[in-house]
C-alpha cells in the first residue's frame, strides 16, 4: 500500500543536544527538594524543538507574570485557546504541523497513523500514551452512561463510523473506509475535540475502574446523582476549570474554581523547548482576572494588562492610544480581524412564529433588509471609515474573495428595498408608516444581542432609523450571551446579531461545512443544523432548494481530489450565500486593537485576530513570548 507522509517533524534531529538542557528556575527548588524530577527527565525523549532565530524571533528569558482580563468565569477556557497545544496545529502561515504528536502519517487520505513522543508526560508526571486515547474511545465515547448519544458526529464520514486502534504505547490509528479531509483541520481548531483523556486521573471516577465504595463517597461529596455525572463534572479538557485534571497545555490551572483571579503556572512537563535547551513556555505565570466587560479598556489604559485583545474593540483605540502617549507602559498595535463580518444580523429561518417565518424565508425580505442599511454611515460613525462595507463573504485577503459577492445586496438602496417588500405583497401600513404582516400585525423586527459590544448597539440604532424608511421597525433586545444562544437554538428568537463566520479567510483546502446547515451555531438555521448534527433525530430538515444544495456541495468538496474541483464547490457555495443573504453582513475587517506590555517580546506587530483558524494568540505561539526584564515584571 502506498503511504504518503503529509506532516513531518518541524526539525529532523535533536538540535538541543549540542546545548545542555537548562533547569527552569521556577521549579528549581522543587527539583532540589526531590519533589520534581530534573528537566531532562520531564521532557519527551524527542521534544518539539523550536529555533526562534529561524522564525525571525529572539530567544527569550524564563520568568515573569503575564496579566490579562476576561469578562466571565467560564472564559478561563481561553487558556486552552491561547496556549494552543494541539495534536496538530496551524503555524502563523496557517500550514498544519505536528505539535503534541511526533509525526502523523496519512495513508490514502483515510488512515491517520499518529506517532506519540516517547517519554511525553501529563502535567502531573504520568505517561501520555495510546492508553489515553483508548480510554477516550472505550471508556468515555462508547460508554452509554457517560455519552448516551454515542460517538460524536466527526467520527462518522460518508455514513461510516471510523475505527480507532492502538498498536503500541506510542501509536494510535484513526481509519475510515473513504478519504476524510475534515479530520486533521478539526484537530487544529481553537476548540478541538480532545480525542484523548488522562486515563490515570479519570479512572477514579469511572464505574468500571474505581473502587465502588470510594466512588460512592465521591458521588455523595460532589452532590451529583451518579458516577457518570461525577465523571463528566471532573472531565473538563476544554473548560479548563478543574485544577486537578492533568493537562498537556503550556500552563496549568493553579486556582480554585470560582475565584475572580485565576492563576496558571508553567507546566513542568511541557513538550516544547527552544534550540538552546530552554523549556517553554518562557513566561512562568499567567494571571487571568475576571472583570466586567465594560472595564477591560479602562484597565488596559491604566496599564493593568500585559497582553489584551479580548474585550477590546475599535472604539477603544483612541483611549488606548491616549494612555500610551501619556506614559503608559504598553503599546497598542492593530491586527486584522479574521471574522467574515464585524457585525451581522441573522434572521432566524427556523423561528417558531409561522407568519414571520414565511416572511423571513422569502429571499426578497432578506435582500430588502440588507438594501435598507446605510453601511457607509455606520462605518464613518463607528470606525472612522476604516472598516470595509459589504455583505458577509470571504475576506479580501482570502484567495476565494469575490467583490461581486462582497457587494451583493449590500449598497444602501431604500427604493429597491421598498420595491421588493411591495412585490411580496407587504403593502399595507399602520398610522406610523410601519408595514403590516399578512395577519395584520405591524412589522416589528426584534433583533436580540449579547449586550457585550457597544458598537453593535450603536450600529443597530443607525439601522433602526434607515429601516423606518422601508416600513420596518427594529426592536433591539439585549440579553445574556448564553440566553441569546439558547433562544436562537430553540427557535424562539426572531433574529440575532453576532460576528460573521469565524473563518473569513478560507482557502481551497478549508472545509466548507460551516457554509452549509451542518450545525446549530449558525444563527440563521439552528434547527436545520440540529437535524444534520443528530442524523435526523432532532431539529427539522431543510425543505428549500438552496440549503440542500449547500449540503450537497459540502459533501462534494469532501470527496473532491483536486484543487480545481474544490474551488468550484467553494465558489458556488459563496455565490449561494451572496444570492440568498442568509446573514446580513454590515462591515468587516475593522482593525482589532492589541495591547502589549513594552517589556514583552516576540509578540508580532501584525497578525490576524481570529478564533478559527488561529486560536487568537495561538498561532503566534504565546509560549514563545517573554519579558525582557522578567524580574521587574514579577515585582510589578
Amino acid at each position: 500500500m502506498h503511504r504518503v507522509l503529509v506532516l513531518l517533524l518541524l526539525l529532523s534531529g535533536p538540535v538541543w543536544s549540542a546545548s545542555p538542557l537548562q533547569e527552569t528556575t521556577f521549579w528549581a527548588q522543587e527539583v532540589q527538594q526531590g519533589n520534581l524530577p530534573p528537566v531532562h527527565d520531564r521532557i519527551p525523549v524527542d521534544p518539539l524543538v523550536v529555533d526562534l532565530e529561524e522564525k525571525g524571533r529572539t530567544f527569550g528569558k524564563q520568568g515573569g507574570t503575564l496579566r490579562t482580563f476576561v469578562s466571565r468565569s467560564k472564559d478561563v477556557r481561553q487558556m486552552v485557546v491561547y496556549g494552543y497545544a494541539r495534536l496538530v496545529g496551524y503555524d502563523s502561515n496557517y500550514s498544519l504541523y505536528p505539535d503534541i504528536l511526533r509525526e502523523i502519517e496519512v495513508v490514502e487520505g483515510r488512515k491517520f497513523i499518529m506517532h506519540l513522543r516517547e517519554g511525553h508526560k501529563w502535567s502531573d508526571g504520568a505517561p501520555f500514551t495510546s492508553e489515553d486515547f483508548r480510554y477516550w474511545w472505550e471508556g468515555v465515547i462508547n460508554n452509554p452512561l457517560i455519552t448516551p448519544s454515542g460517538p460524536p458526529d466527526f467520527m462518522y464520514f460518508d455514513g461510516y463510523l471510523g475505527s480507532v486502534t492502538f498498536p503500541d504505547p506510542q501509536t494510535v490509528i484513526f481509519e475510515w473506509p473513504n478519504p476524510n479531509p475534515n479530520f486533521l483541520p478539526l484537530l487544529a481548531q481553537a476548540a478541538p475535540p480532545f480525542i484523548y483523556r488522562p486515563a490515570h486521573y479519570l479512572k477514579q471516577f469511572h464505574g468500571e475502574y474505581a473502587d465502588p465504595d470510594a466512588l460512592a463517597k465521591e458521588v455523595r461529596r460532589a452532590r451529583v446523582k451518579s458516577w457518570a455525572a461525577l465523571h463528566n463534572k471532573r472531565d473538563n479538557m476544554y473548560k479548563f476549570d478543574n485544577p486537578d485534571q492533568p493537562t498537556l497545555q503550556p500552563w496549568i490551572n493553579a486556582s480554585p474554581t470560582g475565584s475572580s483571579r485565576q492563576l496558571f503556572v508553567r507546566n513542568p512537563y511541557y513538550h516544547r523547548i527552544d534550540a538552546r535547551g530552554v523549556q517553554l513556555p518562557y513566561i512562568d505565570v499567567v494571571e487571568m482576572q475576571i472583570v466586567s466587560g465594560g472595564l477591560v479598556a479602562a484597565k488596559a489604559n491604566a496599564g493593568e494588562a500585559d497582553l489584551q485583545a479580548r474585550g477590546l474593540d475599535f472604539p477603544d483605540i483612541s483611549i488606548l492610544k491616549k494612555g500610551e502617549a501619556d506614559g503608559g507602559n504598553y503599546r497598542t498595535v492593530l491586527w486584522g480581524n479574521g471574522a467574515a463580518s464585524q457585525i451581522a444580523i441573522y434572521p432566524n429561518l427556523n423561528f417558531a412564529d409561522p407568519v414571520w417565518r414565511d416572511v423571513m424565508r422569502d429571499v426578497r425580505f432578506r435582500r430588502a433588509l440588507s438594501y435598507g442599511i446605510d453601511r457607509r454611515m455606520i462605518n464613518r460613525a463607528l470606525y472612522f471609515g476604516l472598516a470595509k462595507e459589504g455583505a458577509m463573504t470571504a475576506l479580501s485577503s482570502s484567495p476565494l474573495y469575490n467583490p461581486a459577492y462582497h457587494f451583493a445586496s449590500a449598497v444602501y438602496y431604500p427604493a429597491k428595498a421598498n420595491a421588493l417588500l411591495d412585490e411580496m405583497g407587504l403593502t399595507e401600513r399602520d398610522s406610523r408608516g410601519i408595514r403590516l404582516l399578512p395577519d395584520g400585525r405591524p412589522m416589528e423586527f426584534v433583533v436580540e444581542t449579547a449586550g457585550e459590544r457597544q458598537e453593535v448597539e450603536n450600529a443597530l440604532a443607525i439601522v433602526s432609523d434607515t429601516w423606518l424608511e422601508i416600513g420596518v421597525k427594529l426592536v433591539m433586545r439585549p440579553l445574556d450571551r448564553n440566553i441569546l444562544r439558547n433562544r436562537v437554538y430553540a427557535g424562539v428568537s426572531m433574529a440575532a446579531v453576532w460576528f460573521g463566520w469565524d473563518n473569513g479567510l478560507p482557502t481551497l483546502n478549508t472545509s466548507p461545512l460551516y457554509l452549509a446547515p451542518t450545525n446549530q451555531e449558525f444563527f440563521s438555521w439552528p434547527k436545520w443544523g440540529q437535524h444534520y448534527q443528530s442524523a435526523g433525530e432532532l431539529g427539522e430538515a431543510p425543505q428549500d432548494d438552496a440549503p440542500n444544495r449547500l449540503l450537497a456541495m459540502a459533501d462534494g468538496w469532501s470527496h473532491a481530489y483536486d484543487d480545481k474541483t474544490r474551488e468550484i464547490f467553494w465558489r458556488e457555495m459563496l455565490r449561494i450565500h451572496a444570492e440568498q443573504v442568509y446573514a446580513i453582513g454590515i462591515l468587516s475587517e475593522a482593525p482589532q486593537p492589541v495591547v502589549i506590555n513594552k517589556n514583552l517580546r516576540n509578540v508580532p506587530d501584525t497578525g490576524i485576530w481570529a478564533f478559527d483558524p488561529g486560536a487568537h494568540f495561538g498561532v503566534h505561539r504565546i509560549d514563545e513570548f517573554y519579558y525582557e526584564n522578567p524580574h521587574q515584571q514579577v515585582s510589578q
